[in-house]
């Protein structure tokens, strides 16, 4: 799914992810989204470069973001998700609701 605009850029919001950031809970990758979300971010791009696995809770802190995002006209973007992460995406139907990306060099199997 492809959403870009001309004016996006401006607009984007970046949330960098790692493995240890899920591993020890969530509260600080809720925090970063809401504060995001808190100040009026249209789209927030979250990078997964450094995850390697995503669970529930995670998708669902996307989601959450993604529904107010997309109330303001613009969405999530899972950017540099891996192939394991992108299995789950689909398995869950998640990318076909948010714009998943993968880094350069990343959608070989």
């Amino acid at each position: 799914m492809t959403l870009d605009h001309p004016s996006r850029t401006a607009e984007e919001r970046l949330v960098p992810l790692d493995q240890s950031m899920l591993s020890e809970g969530l509260a600080d990758v809720r925090w970063r989204l809401h504060r995001e979300v808190l100040s009026g971010a249209r789209w927030i791009v979250v990078d997964l470069t450094r995850v390697t696995r995503l669970a529930s809770p995670a998708l669902a802190s996307f989601l959450w973001a993604h529904r107010v995002c997309r109330a303001r006209g613009g969405g999530v973007e899972l950017r540099g998700a891996d192939r394991r992460v992108r299995a789950v995406l689909h398995r869950t139907g998640l990318d076909h609701v948010l714009q998943v990306r993968a880094a350069p060099g990343r959608w070989a199997a």
